[in-house]
């Protein structure tokens, strides 16, 4: 791996226009690794909103018979 101080001195001996390519293209690897590293949080479902948004309704409380009931109803008709 190159040394922090020659990858400076080498971008520093760049004319302007280069030195602002390499400025961008450092920005944008910054951004792409930011992107990724927000992508690769595990998804924690306790932290939305509509997790128990149900919990109080007296006809979920049994949701193995509502799913049973809201089922039969759909499909015998």
């Amino acid at each position: 791996m190159i040394e922090i101080e020659t990858l400076k001195t080498e971008i520093q001996n760049l004319s302007p226009e280069a030195q602002q390519k390499v400025a961008e293209f450092v920005q944008s690897l910054k951004a792409n690794a930011e992107k990724n590293q927000a992508q690769s949080v595990p998804l924690k479902l306790e932290n939305h909103h509509f997790v128990g948004m149900w919990s109080d309704r007296p006809e979920t409380q049994d949701s193995q018979q509502w799913v049973r009931n809201l089922r039969q109803n759909q499909w015998t008709r």
